[in-house]
């Protein structure tokens, strides 16, 4: 009798821990070229995976070598900030995981040429990049967009990175 309670009681338990919690998700409207897009976001997604930290992956693109000063040029990431906002906050919030990856410390996990490759070349690099492969599944194969950026435009846009 005593097996049969013991029995009873580690299936229950192994039924509560397999059950979990429920998924916190939030949906945001968001604004795409002329119209409105809803989209589902879950609340506290985890961050990308440490095996994806690759500071010596360049990317695939024009950068070849991005040599970034010691001080932040403010006047440049002021600019920068200012063509994320346009261009990027569809799909990408400074400091929380969006329908993309948030850029704060994207510089602690990628080179400043696979960023700004990854802002120029987005298509190629999702179709040859092993670090942006794995981006597309962990993101529900949700491309990023090609804005059209030339490449002054993209290093503003690291530049502020850079201050987040």
């Amino acid at each position: 009798m005593k097996l049969i309670q013991k029995s009873l009681m580690l299936l229950s338990v192994f039924a509560m821990i397999s059950c979990g919690g429920k998924e916190e998700k939030k949906e945001e409207t968001i604004k795409i070229g002329g119209g409105e897009k809803k989209v589902v976001v879950k609340k506290d997604a985890t961050p990308p995976k440490a095996d994806l930290i690759d500071m010596s992956n360049k990317g695939i693109g024009p950068v070849k070598d991005v040599t970034l000063a010691e001080a932040i040029d403010q006047t440049m990431a002021k600019e920068g900030e200012e063509l994320f906002k346009s261009k990027c906050m569809a799909c990408h919030k400074p400091d929380k995981r969006f329908i993309g990856p948030a850029p704060k410390d994207v510089l602690k996990r990628r080179s400043p040429e696979w960023v700004m490759n990854m802002i120029l070349n987005p298509e190629e690099m999702v179709a040859k990049d092993p670090i942006a492969k794995q981006l597309l599944i962990e993101y529900n194969g949700s491309p990023m967009a090609n804005q059209s950026l030339e490449q002054e435009e993209a290093r503003k846009i690291l530049e502020y990175f850079r201050t987040l």
